[in-house]
């Protein structure tokens, strides 16, 4: 396996650890509202703040808000790099067939099976005699249906059935990856530098309309309209990134990213508190006057922290574990082995573990911690379970059950995180 295919290995399996931590942080999050939002009336703001305790920690405000702003966009560009090899290797046709099986047909489970449950304890939280049958009657009646952390699934096989149009019907698209591909690997600072300006073009026109926390919802499609076209970029930029394969590509073919990866970080550091002093003037001035402070600039300021920060940090994680990666590390390999599977299932786990703590006397970091190892735990567990019947090894890992014994590079297996 390849240094770069090993990292990029590991970079899965430690984002996924970070979107479980997220979820399992949230619900002792100080900005967190005070109380519980009724579960029938608008704003429906438990879709964003599932379960609310009363235990609290600043620590994962903070963290939390590190996470927000970057680990979409680092998933959705791991998730285009592979994309255009693997539609080169299996044509449009089969391609597309292979994304409705790993992508369509998870979210459709994910969000009328495993959503429904999930959400059941935020309907038990203010129901007088909580039961199934009054949470569906209640669930059915919403003017949308929640989808959860699921919602990335339906997005991405967008994007791949754009990809696999764009490589049927316009065969010059090819060309022009591997010219941006090529440009990229030759001129890295300017790729890089490319796209932090397209990011801030399409990002600060929706800014003055839309929050970054802000989700518009038909059916069970969610989406934000501030940070979505900032997703397609990041899936485009990993598109062209890997249309001439990983090996090939500027993440391993220049030193700007391995050799320079505490200035990565350091980068990635100085943008997020460029977005944090920016939106502590805000805030403050809306507590304290009703309105912003009016300074001039503070504005502007947080929201090129927004496009700042996302590139910064992505790089930043590559080029961390392209430094760092000289030997298998076998926990990080098995989390990515099995990232989908916790990406599916996580979520169930996390607001359960949350309902079942909320009368314990424990600290919001001990509340925390255990929500964290036990999500984690049962999740991967169950990926694993999955993972041993052929269909489920076929749709969460990509391979058919004969393969699982095969030592495949993780850079030859097309995954959807």
């Amino acid at each position: 396996m390849s240094r770069a295919s090993l990292a990029l290995d590991h970079l899965r399996g430690f984002i996924i650890v970070m979107v479980v931590a997220f979820h399992s942080f949230m619900a002792y999050m100080v900005s967190q509202p005070e109380s519980p939002q009724a579960f029938d009336a608008p704003p429906y703001d438990w879709t964003a703040h599932p379960i609310i305790d009363g235990h609290r920690w600043l620590g994962f405000d903070l963290f939390g808000a590190f996470q927000f702003l970057y680990l979409m966009q680092a998933m959705f560009f791991l998730s285009g790099l592979l994309v255009w090899p693997s539609l080169a290797r299996k044509g449009a046709a089969m391609f597309l067939r292979d994304r409705v099986l790993r992508l369509g047909v998870p979210f459709v489970v994910g969000v009328f099976v495993l959503m429904p449950v999930a959400y059941f304890p935020v309907y038990a939280v203010g129901a007088i005699e909580p039961s199934w049958a009054g949470f569906w009657v209640h669930w059915t009646a919403l003017p949308f249906w929640p989808s959860g952390p699921i919602w990335f699934l339906w997005f991405v096989l967008v994007l791949n059935v754009v990809a696999a149009g764009l490589h049927g019907l316009a065969p010059t698209t090819g060309k022009l990856l591997d010219r941006v591909s090529v440009f990229a690997a030759t001129r890295p600072a300017r790729f890089v530098i490319g796209l932090v300006v397209i990011s801030a073009l399409i990002y600060l026109p929706m800014a003055t309309r839309f929050e970054p926390w802000q989700w518009i919802e038909y059916g069970p499609f969610a989406f934000q309209p501030g940070l979505a076209p900032q997703y397609v970029l990041y899936f485009l930029a990993g598109l062209a990134t890997g249309a001439l394969g990983i090996e090939r590509s500027f993440l391993t073919s220049s030193t700007l990213l391995a050799e320079r990866w505490v200035l990565w970080l350091v980068g990635a550091f100085a943008a997020f508190l460029l977005w944090v002093a920016a939106a502590a003037l805000i805030m403050k001035g809306q507590d304290v006057m009703g309105q912003d402070l009016g300074l001039p600039g503070v504005g502007l300021a947080r929201d090129l922290g927004v496009v700042l920060f996302p590139a910064a940090a992505t790089l930043g994680s590559v080029a961390t574990f392209l430094r760092f990666s000289d030997s298998r590390m076998p926990f990080l390999a098995s989390i990515s082995e099995n990232a989908y599977g916790i990406y599916l299932f996580h979520y169930v786990f996390v607001i359960w573990t949350q309902y079942l703590l909320l009368g314990a006397p424990l600290p919001a970091i001990a509340k925390g911690a255990i929500v964290l190892i036990i999500t984690l735990a049962l999740s991967w567990t169950i990926s694993l379970g999955v993972s041993s019947i052929p269909l489920g090894a076929r749709v969460l890992r990509g391979e058919r059950r004969a393969a699982l014994a095969k030592a495949e590079s993780p850079a030859e297996r097309s995954s959807p995180i």
